[in-house]
């Protein structure tokens, strides 16, 4: 019995946190890390302002894992979108194209996400999210290299400068909000030259 209560308990912790992640990130996307307080996620999420504090002793821990969370999708939303092309070509466009469409839908999260002042726990998350993005990005370099579709290339520099170019170029128009297909064309046009793909 003892056991069962046990279990209970952990789930209920367990769907509380959940509850509080999901309100801090929805909060971001409408407000940014700025206009996100614990009090206005403990009352999106329903649960007293003590209670996000026993699950995250400071504002810069609850971000950490609002910013692991929202990250994640994002990177998991590339793989997904990439793992459906064939070609180094396509899964980098793919690339591009669904990391910049999901900024275009999200802006204010996007921005959150890509340069946003933050706490330095936050943006330790920032700079592992952007290391998983290059880390795909290898990959497919990688396989273009190996295929000869792609020139030989050091692929860890360029994956690292490809998203460096996707987070410069899509932070000044998400920021003046003048976004938008033009943006992801254009980036798809740059990157493809920088890799040496054929016209």
């Amino acid at each position: 019995m003892a056991y069962r209560s046990t279990e209970r308990v952990k789930a209920r912790l367990t769907a509380s946190r959940e509850r509080i992640v999901a309100a801090a990130v929805g909060i971001l996307a409408e407000h940014g890390y700025a206009g996100c307080s614990v009090a206005a996620v403990a009352e999106r999420a329903g649960v007293a302002t003590g209670s996000v504090y026993r699950h995250f002793p400071a504002k810069a821990d609850l971000f950490a894992e609002v910013f692991r969370t929202a990250s994640q999708r994002e990177v998991d939303a590339v793989s997904r979108a990439a793992a459906r092309e064939t070609t180094a070509a396509a899964k980098l466009r793919a690339v591009v194209e669904t990391f910049s469409g999901r900024a275009l839908q999200s802006p204010r999260l996007a921005y959150a996400l890509l340069a946003e002042p933050v706490d330095p726990a936050v943006e330790a998350q920032r700079l592992i999210f952007r290391r998983a993005h290059a880390t795909l990005i290898a990959g497919y370099v990688a396989a273009g290299v190996a295929s000869g579709e792609l020139p030989p290339q050091d692929t860890e520099l360029t994956s690292t400068a490809v998203v460096g170019a996707l987070a410069e170029a899509m932070v000044g128009p998400l920021a003046a909000g003048v976004a938008g297909p033009d943006t992801i064309g254009g980036l798809t046009t740059f990157i493809h030259r920088a890799l040496g793909v054929s016209p």
